[in-house]
């Protein structure tokens, strides 16, 4: 008798991936849901903490791979490719690191569960990834980025230290796919990481800079970055309707 094919969540320690991989476990059989987590050596060290809540809110284990080539380090990546910004190809380290990583611990038939949030920009990016072997549980519940951030804390559980910073991810600190007002913020809470990536991108030349200029169109570096340039604004973790249904279907 053919069995069910397993439904895989990325738990990427963020609050949206949170609150889907625990709407999937609600719906389906647990037997064959899948938390898959890649380490990234430059995220919060705080994620950790995270991860490890959420293992015990879900109640279920969490598997976390390490890539090994690149010793698992964004900056390792970006010195050795020669390479950082977020060009046609996606970013070097999210292709290397997370990428390939999850997919290489994936099977033909897996279906995976996506952590896109009913936010407009979200919406749009998930349509790339439709099809038979894709679910979109935040989606399908209309839960928005606030809605998770304000779920999880409900729950008990402290957001990453990331959110708290005001930060809108719990990503890398230092995320080539920031803006400037972004960058402004490292520069503030993180100067040392600031200074860090500065040296690789002098060490690197101008195809690892990250912005361009809007009146000229030309690349420039970081360390070029004017203080104050670019918002960097995090929206209160306010619920909606929608948090109160989910939740339910949690409980259940």
């Amino acid at each position: 008798m053919a069995t069910s094919p397993r439904i895989v969540c990325f738990f990427s320690c963020g609050a949206a991936s949170a609150v889907a991989t625990k709407l999937i476990l609600s719906k389906y059989d647990r037997s064959r849901v899948v938390i898959l987590n890649a380490f990234i050596l430059e995220e919060h060290p705080d994620n950790r903490r995270f991860l490890t809540d959420c293992e015990k809110w879900f109640n279920h284990p969490i598997t976390i791979l390490r890539d090994e080539k690149w010793s698992a380090s964004v900056h390792e990546i970006w010195r050795q490719k020669r390479y950082i910004v977020n060009g046609i190809y996606g970013a070097p380290c999210s292709a290397h690191l997370k990428r390939d990583v999850l997919e290489a611990a994936c099977l033909p038939d897996d279906i995976y569960a996506f952590g896109y949030t009913a936010d407009p920009k979200d919406v749009r990016r998930s349509e790339r990834r439709r099809g038979p072997q894709a679910l979109f549980p935040l989606i399908e519940a209309n839960l928005t980025h606030n809605d998770c951030l304000a779920m999880v804390e409900r729950a008990g559980i402290r957001l990453p230290e990331m959110y708290r910073l005001g930060f809108n991810n719990a990503n890398c600190i230092g995320c080539c796919k920031g803006g400037e007002g972004y960058w402004n913020k490292i520069r503030e809470v993180f100067p040392e990481r600031f200074a860090e990536v500065v040296q690789i991108q002098e060490a690197i030349g101008p195809g690892s800079y990250m912005f361009r200029n809007r009146k000229t169109g030309e690349r420039f570096a970081l360390k070029d970055l004017p203080v104050g340039a670019g918002r960097h604004d995090e929206p209160l973790p306010n619920c909606s309707i929608f948090c109160d249904l989910a939740e339910q279907d949690m409980n259940q």
